[in-house]
């Protein structure tokens, strides 16, 4: 998928807020009847939550199997009230709470030389085991290459130098937007029909 437009970025960021609010205050979530037909594209995504500068909930989609419009809608949902780290989203917290969506590219196999630092996300799979920190974690924690790699392996669960012992590693960019650069400039989602969730990932 080419990069989103501005226009696409605010549909999204609209909807995901949406359904993070139906979600939170027990409500239906609703679909809008009319979607920009890029958005019915199927992708992968994850919706991050913070709450006044901290983490409070992080759930994606990596499989491009159903279409993004569908993906960010229940990603929002998950990540305010089952990401198994933090208690699930209060009404009261709504406010205060910021949304931010990354949109994945496909994966593909890397050697630990290619990855990039702030342009690539990383998934590291050993066995049954799998981890995932998306391209902005690498920076928001001063990263180099090698840190990033092991913070991944620890992430799905492996010794830290399970990348040099065998595991697969992939990476994958990601198109990164929030909120607050479109703050006030939202546009207003009408109510539609909800079509079948997307699967969760393993």
């Amino acid at each position: 998928m080419s990069p989103l437009t501005d226009d696409e970025k605010r549909f999204l960021l609209g909807l995901a807020r949406r359904s993070l609010e139906a979600s939170v205050r027990g409500e239906k979530r609703t679909r809008p009847p009319e979607v920009p037909p890029r958005l019915e594209s199927p992708a992968g995504a994850f919706v991050t939550l913070h709450e006044k500068g901290h983490l409070r909930g992080c759930i994606g989609y990596i499989q491009a199997t159903h279409p993004l419009v569908h993906t960010v809608m229940e990603a929002a949902e998950a990540a305010a009230l089952h990401d198994p780290r933090f208690p699930p989203v209060q009404p009261a917290e709504l406010p205060d709470v910021k949304l931010e969506i990354s949109v994945l590219s496909p994966f593909r196999d890397v050697r630990p030389e290619e990855i990039q630092v702030g342009v690539h996300g990383l998934m590291i799979t050993q066995l049954h085991a799998r981890g995932l920190l998306l391209p902005q974690v690498a920076l928001e924690h001063h990263w180099d290459r090698e840190r990033f790699l092991e913070e991944t392996c620890r992430k799905a669960g492996l010794p830290a130098d399970a990348w040099r012992s065998g595991a697969t590693i992939e990476a994958f960019t990601a198109e990164v937007f929030g909120e607050e650069p479109f703050a006030g400039d939202e546009p207003k989602i009408a109510a539609g029909a909800i079509r079948t969730p997307p699967h969760r990932p393993d």
